[in-house]
């Protein structure tokens, strides 16, 4: 179970880096790497060890009141799975010269991040709740 702010201002972060790299992206190799940089990032996240969520936890929460309550961590871990595979497309993109590509795989994230931070709507979230929906056996037939 983890703090729900804390992905919040994980997304806000995220959210900054990848406006740099598409404000940076007619410099595709710079691009490229910055997102790759934001790509570590995910795949530690899809771990449990986000740099993001150490900086809350260590520098944030404190100063915080304790949460209304607490969140299942799979949906924000989906989540960073679903970041990583649109940053790794980015990534691949601008270091293939693919310019446009690599935009429009961060422009993918960058609004499902900042529809995290600015509303709390996680897309990422929503789509593991559907994937285990359908991979999850109803029970007894009615």
């Amino acid at each position: 179970m983890i703090d729900p702010r804390g992905p919040r201002l994980g997304a806000w972060l995220t959210s900054f880096v990848l406006v740099v790299t598409l404000l940076i992206s007619t410099a595709p190799t710079a691009a490229g790497l910055l997102l790759a940089a934001q790509a570590v990032v995910f795949a530690l996240g899809s771990r449990g060890k986000s740099p993001y969520q150490l900086v809350f936890s260590k520098l944030v929460r404190p100063r915080l009141d304790p949460p209304a309550e607490l969140e299942d961590a799979g949906p924000p871990r989906f989540a960073q799975v679903v970041g990583l595979l649109f940053a790794v497309g980015g990534v691949v993109s601008f270091l293939a010269g693919a310019q446009l590509a690599g935009q429009v795989f961060t422009g993918f994230a960058l609004v499902a991040a900042l529809l995290n931070a600015a509303v709390g709507l996680c897309l990422g979230c929503e789509l593991y709740l559907i994937f285990k929906r359908l991979t999850t056996s109803q029970g007894a037939p009615a």
